[in-house]
């Protein structure tokens, strides 16, 4: 069910893509009943809310792997508490780095599995403020992509993988929409000559109202702490409910055809929203009015005076750092967009590598994020490598000397 919260960011008291799963609901029962799934990085909340979604379809086997102990138990008892049960013979978590050898040796044992489904990400545009920040960002949504490529071509080749990505890959101007768009590269380029014979689709991603890190969750634990709101100007956004993205990915995971890009049908005219607009309607669903604000100092101090008179601090901010994009989009430069036969759904056909080799880039990346090369501590020059697979970037980048560490 979504939660009434989510509305105040999405919109709607419903999923939209409900009708889409009943209409194929065979498709996807006759894929995942039985199925043997691995699905990594998945007790975060995207992850965990596409488990909750394919656990009612009877799985024979799901594991479950995530480095968040804490949030893998927390998985385990909401599903084993929910009323229709975990209807799964062999379900298993595991709190493992996705990228490690325990990984393999997983993979190896357990397998081969029918689908995995892979959700670890480095996912905050606020990650590219230093070089070693950014070697993470590299590691995690490029470099272990790439290993575990190789480990289900090696153990499950078989298998359909799924990997998310994010809007923020379309036209990237940050280094985590880059290393996504990369990411994107990394899943199906040279796929085929690395033995999957699989079907390889991923999923760009709206903003996930209330997910775990975000912003809109940050307005529930400031409300708690009694401390301001805060919010960027002239920032539009597109919003998910946390059912929602489970029921994105479950899709995206089987419905498009092999090398697409599933995105949601959403119209900028019609679902991009201003995260001022998000923080207002959040106060009000509070019960509360803002109270606007402009010097930090200031919000931070006038909480209680703002209460008394039944409204609340929100400071409204410059939209002037590192890789901010004002607006959201799905679909990038030299592609276009493919109806896969879902209201709520299309997909963007994967349009190749333009320019330069993956293999190379990934040759490079391994030595970078191991520390080995002389790009490592330097944020200009893994910008070059970048560029040397997507040469947009190197123009399209926001830069900027200020980033949200800076910033309530």
């Amino acid at each position: 069910m979504t939660s009434p919260l989510s509305k105040t960011a999405t919109g709607r008291n419903s999923s939209m893509f409900s009708g889409d799963l009943t209409e194929v609901d065979k498709t996807i029962r006759d894929a995942v009943q039985g199925a043997r799934i691995l699905a990594v990085g998945a007790a975060g909340s995207i992850g965990s809310n596409t488990v909750h979604t394919l656990v009612k379809y009877a799985p024979k086997a799901l594991h479950v792997v995530d480095q968040n102990e804490n949030a893998l138990a927390e998985l385990v008892r909401e599903l084993r508490s929910s009323p229709e049960g975990l209807n799964v013979d062999d379900f298993r978590t595991l709190p493992l780095d996705y990228g490690s050898a325990a990984t393999k040796l997983l993979m190896t044992a357990d397998g081969p599995y029918d689908r995995i489904l892979n959700f670890a990400a480095i996912k905050h545009v606020r990650s590219e403020k230093d070089p070693f920040s950014i070697l993470q960002m590299l590691d995690t949504n490029i470099v272990k992509q790439a290993r575990l490529r190789r480990w289900i071509a090696e153990t499950s080749p078989n298998a359909d993988y799924f990997s998310v990505s994010t809007d923020k890959a379309a036209n990237p101007v940050s280094f985590m929409g880059a290393t996504k768009r990369i990411m994107e590269h990394v899943l199906f380029d040279g796929a085929r000559e690395a033995g999957m014979s699989g079907k390889i689709t991923t999923a760009r991603f709206a903003n996930v109202a209330y997910s775990n890190g975000s912003l809109l969750q940050s307005f529930e634990n400031r409300l708690l702490r009694g401390e301001p709101l805060a919010s960027p100007l002239n920032i539009d956004r597109y919003f998910v409910s946390l059912q929602e993205s489970g029921h994105i990915c479950t899709l995206a995971s089987i419905i498009p055809p092999h090398a697409h890009i599933a995105i949601p049908r959403l119209d900028p005219k019609e679902h991009l929203v201003p995260l001022q607009q998000v923080a207002e309607a959040f106060l009000a669903y509070h019960g509360l009015e803002p109270e606007f604000f402009e010097d930090e100092r200031a919000a931070c101090t006038s909480v209680e005076r703002c209460r008394a008179k039944g409204k609340y601090p929100l400071l409204l901010t410059p939209a002037n750092t590192a890789g901010e994009k004002p607006y959201e989009e799905f679909v990038g430069k030299r592609e276009t967009t493919a109806e896969i036969g879902l209201p709520n759904m299309l997909a963007v056909p994967y349009a190749g590598v333009h320019q330069g080799s993956m293999s190379e880039v990934l040759a490079r990346l391994d030595k970078v994020v191991a520390g080995e090369d002389k790009a490592s501590g330097s944020k200009d020059a893994i910008k070059e490598i970048i560029g040397s697979i997507e040469p947009d970037f190197m123009e399209s980048h926001i830069e900027s000397k200020l980033n949200l560490d800076q910033r309530v």
